[in-house]
């Protein structure tokens, strides 16, 4: 039981990597605090979740850039569980897969407000909870695109933003690190989700083809390393960048 007792907060909770998170850190002993736009998805898996698991779930449904919701699932989790241990902040976008010169300022500015300003939002919400107990973990999802290994065409806005996040991490463990609070990135490969391309077989295809083990990851795959940036197993881990991508940074280098 890896979060046992543990009180967890996950973003982007509804489907994919956010949803196969909720479940396994449930299983692990884990209080889940869910959050996401679709409250019927959510709803759903909070019921699977208290059915089957060790751990609770409670929901809230809303937008990540809404500055008020990331203040609302840390009040949630304080109110129910009696404090914040941990958060997984995995909402995010792709965009519009666009070069610059076509791109949309309004596709810009919502890819910037989910993916980097609302981890500031998240981070700014989270840790004043995280200091009231002594310490704890969160945990951004990334992506190697935008990281120092390589680019993508189409996807200046999520490689930017994604830039931005790793520099905001790197800087918020350094101003936490003697607080006992550690703060990760990790950064998944092409995985199978709503948002992955799960359903269309030309583009899972291509997306497998592109990484050398030859395949996409399963969400599990991909919320077992948020588990372990999570857990006390990770206890000596921050300002890192936990690559889980079937080696496609390797094929870029």
């Amino acid at each position: 039981m890896e979060l046992e007792h543990k009180n967890i907060i996950i973003t982007g909770a509804s489907s994919g990597i956010g949803a196969a998170a909720a479940r396994l850190f449930a299983q692990e002993g884990a209080n889940v605090v869910l959050g996401a736009r679709r409250e019927n998805e959510l709803t759903k898996l909070a019921q699977a979740i208290n059915e089957e698991s060790g751990g609770r779930a409670i929901t809230l449904s809303g937008d990540v850039t809404d500055p008020g919701f990331a203040s609302a699932l840390v009040a949630m989790a304080e109110q129910e569980f009696g404090g914040l241990d941990g958060a997984f902040n995995n909402a995010g976008i792709v965009g519009d897969m666009t070069p610059i010169a076509t791109m949309t300022i309004e596709n810009w500015n919502s890819v910037v407000a989910v993916n980097l300003t609302a981890s500031f939002y998240a981070a700014q919400a989270q840790i004043p909870s995280l200091m009231k107990r002594g310490g704890g973990s969160i945990v951004f999802t990334s992506s190697f695109v935008g990281s120092s290994n390589g680019g993508l065409p189409g996807m200046s806005a999520y490689a930017a933003t994604k830039a931005g996040m790793n520099g905001l991490v790197q800087s918020l463990a350094s101003e936490h690190a003697h607080e006992g609070i550690r703060v990760n990135t990790l950064l998944p490969g092409g995985t199978v989700t709503p948002s992955g391309g799960e359903g269309n077989s030309e583009v899972m295809t291509f997306v497998s083809g592109l990484h050398p083990i030859k395949r996409m990851a399963g969400p599990k795959e991909i919320a077992q390393a948020a588990l372990f940036m999570l857990s006390d197993r990770a206890s000596f881990m921050t300002g890192s960048r936990m690559v889980v991508d079937g080696g496609m940074s390797v094929r870029l280098l």
